[in-house]
């Protein structure tokens, strides 16, 4: 099956079922390839968006087989169906309301032992599980030899073998589950028990609990759940039971506080003798390529250089490739089709043309010109990924980002935020901790990107000529610094210090699936063009209404009185209205801020600028202004992407008003510090 047609074209289509839609959840723990199994089934039929009322993300498509309409869903990775996490209490509740016709649980082969934990938890749920064995090359590849036919007879579930990348056994799961779907195979699995000292408590539970357990819960899941000590599920019965009833369950329970161990210790009894049964592993001793390569990848020192020399050719490749189409775009799509608007609308009114060409043009091609960057890196950062080496560099970096009150994988979107702040704050999406991922699209904003040090690279030589150089480094440490104190501030203060569980799974090394990254580009970056384009173009066209009324001058704008009245403000940190107007209009690009002073002083961008700009302002007010910039609210790609990234207008403004007092805090002190130094 090359295809989802190859599968369609290879089959009879049956009348009597083509009509009917059957419902397939895929689930599986991180990094065992549903994401490619995904898009070999559905292609482009398929479309991302957010469950109701969460943050994580949720694929659905569909495709057809033997006349059948599949609709496939893909749960959220996760290791358990315990409520420790949103990805977690997503998939059960889909599975136990929603009812699919077939859960597809695909495990790794060369894991099978960690994957096997999922599909214990899976079984006892009301819906028939057909397990997808992947990655059997790799397995291979590590001395491992497994027999599926002996796996499933111990199972009692279908097992399909296959290899997702290469398309191998796609076509037979999918007979496996249309088999199941229609009630053509026996479906008599062996679940896992809990340990045999507990298997009376378990019974006084179910007793207990009987004839209060809210459909369509099964009874004795339930009853597990609450020896587990399940937070949703233990709120839930709580809540629907009377109370001297629910007491009498909590005395049970609370009298087995150790039940979690006995639950878990006979999943794993479960899972050793699965293992024991169908799989040889390779002679003791032998070492693996993946072992082989972690010496390096994963050592103290060398872990370090290799994770800097990838990631320097991670952002030389992304900006070297990126920037010049960038460039490109700018000058020959965007400054074109606003010349030709200027040039349409020469013989209508000013303000029309002003508003198509710089306005919608201007505000909708600075969102477009980040697109080959965005390519670039999710490119580069779904090959990493998917090949495994994401994790690795996440275990290297994971000390030095505690520090921060974030964990490794913060680490590379935080990386590309030198680069521009969107890759930074859309790279957030590998992590899978909401409150970290939440907390390093707060900080983003942070990391000095290239247009702001642009700006510095400008003014410092103008304002502090042989010591620029100094002066810019100066102001990019105390970007930094400023960063990890936020972050420790922001996790103490807004997550009340917590630090959700890192779970460090270094997955097998093995190839990358092309097609599965094609689909991730193309999927991220329509998202971004849909969603923050909308708001960008939107903002753009409001900041440049008020840089033209009402007299068609920025001098008399309505921005330049809003600078005029923060002026009083401006005094704190030593800057008149115009470094404050040049503050205001650096938010639809920081470029702007140079090209608005040239306005405003009735100078180039050059060296004329340059020089007034150092005889109107003393070196004090110049260090403050630099301060100011290097910290100041992000550009509204930005703001657009982390409003489109956190899904919450809180949180954006949030970041927004933090980041403004940041800045302002910084400037008076740095103004007022410098001024005592006679600067």
């Amino acid at each position: 099956m090359s295809t989802c047609h190859s599968v369609e074209n290879a089959t009879t289509i049956d009348p009597r079922t083509a009509e009917r839609t059957v419902l397939v959840a895929l689930a599986g723990q991180p990094n065992v390839g549903k994401s490619t199994l995904f898009n070999l089934l559905t292609g482009l039929n398929q479309h991302v968006g957010n469950w109701p009322g969460k943050t994580v993300e949720r694929k659905e498509g569909t495709f057809t087989f033997n006349g059948t309409t599949y609709r496939l869903v893909d749960l959220p990775g996760t290791y358990s169906l315990t409520a420790n996490s949103a990805e977690e209490v997503i998939a059960r509740e889909f599975i136990i309301r929603e009812r699919p016709d077939v859960v597809v649980a695909l495990v790794d082969a060369a894991t099978l032992e960690r994957s096997l934990y999922l599909v214990a938890e899976l079984l006892p749920l009301p819906a028939p599980v057909v397990v997808a064995l992947n990655m059997m090359d790799v397995a291979r590849q590590e001395g491992m030899r497994i027999e599926p036919e002996v796996l499933e007879a111990a199972l009692g579930v279908p097992v399909v073998p296959m290899v997702a990348t290469r398309n191998i056994g796609a076509w037979e799961l999918m007979e496996m589950v249309d088999r199941v779907a229609h009630g053509e195979v026996s479906y008599e699995p062996r679940f896992p028990q809990i340990r045999a000292d507990h298997r009376e408590v378990l019974g006084e539970i179910e007793g207990l609990i009987a004839g209060y357990v809210p459909d369509p819960y099964p009874q004795e899941w339930v009853a597990l759940k609450l020896l587990e000590g399940d937070r949703e599920v233990t709120r839930m019965m709580q809540g629907g039971m009377p109370p001297e009833q629910w007491e009498a369950v909590h005395e049970v329970l609370r009298a087995h506080d150790d039940a979690l161990v006995a639950v878990a210790s006979g999943r794993y009894e479960w899972i050793g003798r699965m293992v024991r049964a169908a799989v040889t592993r390779p002679r003791v001793g032998q070492i693996s390529r993946t072992e082989r390569l972690d010496r390096w990848a994963t050592h103290p020192f060398w872990g370090l250089v290799i994770l800097a020399s990838i990631l320097g050719l991670v952002f030389w490749l992304t900006y070297a490739v990126g920037t010049p189409l960038q460039d490109l775009l700018d000058t020959y799509v965007v400054g074109a089709l606003a010349d030709l608007a200027r040039a349409g609308l020469s013989g209508g009114p000013e303000w029309l043309a002003g508003l198509v060409a710089d306005g919608v043009i201007g505000g909708a091609g600075a969102m477009l010109t980040f697109l080959p960057i965005l390519v670039v890196f999710f490119a580069v950062m779904g090959m990493l990924e998917d090949t495994g080496y994401l994790a690795r560099a996440a275990y290297v970096m994971d000390g030095f980002m505690h520090l921060m009150g974030l964990h490794g994988k913060s680490f590379l979107p935080l990386f590309l935020g030198f680069g521009c702040n969107v890759p930074a704050v859309l790279g957030a999406r590998v992590i899978e901790s909401r409150r970290a991922r939440l907390l390093t699209i707060l900080l983003a904003p942070l990391i000095p990107c290239t247009a702001r040090m642009a700006v510095i690279a400008f003014l410092a030589p103008a304002f502090f000529g042989s010591a620029a150089t100094l002066v810019s480094w100066g102001m990019v440490l105390l970007a930094l610094a400023v960063l990890a104190l936020s972050g420790v501030v922001i996790n103490k203060a807004a997550f009340r210090g917590q630090r959700a569980a890192f779970i460090m799974e270094l997955p097998l090394y093995h190839l990358p699936n092309w097609r599965t990254i094609g689909l991730l580009v193309w999927q991220r970056s329509v998202a971004f063009v849909r969603k923050a384009g909308t708001l960008i173009l939107a903002v753009s066209v409001v900041v440049w209404v008020l840089s033209t009324l009402p007299g068609g001058s920025v001098d008399t704008s309505f921005l330049a009185q809003i600078g005029r009245w923060l002026e009083p403000v401006g005094r704190l940190v030593g800057l008149d209205w115009r470094l404050m107007v040049a503050l205001l209009t650096s938010f639809i690009a920081k470029e702007n801020a140079i090209a608005t002073l040239g306005v405003l002083f009735g100078a180039g961008e050059g060296a004329g600028l340059a020089e007034t700009l150092a005889a109107t302002f003393p070196p004090s007010a110049a260090l403050a202004f630099l301060t100011v910039q290097m910290l100041f609210i992000p550009c509204v790609a930005t703001v657009g992407v982390v409003r489109q990234e956190t899904g919450s207008w809180w949180w954006t403004l949030f970041d927004v008003g933090f980041l403004l007092v940041v800045s302002l805090v910084a400037g008076v002190v740095v103004y007022q510090l410098a001024r005592l130094g006679g600067l």
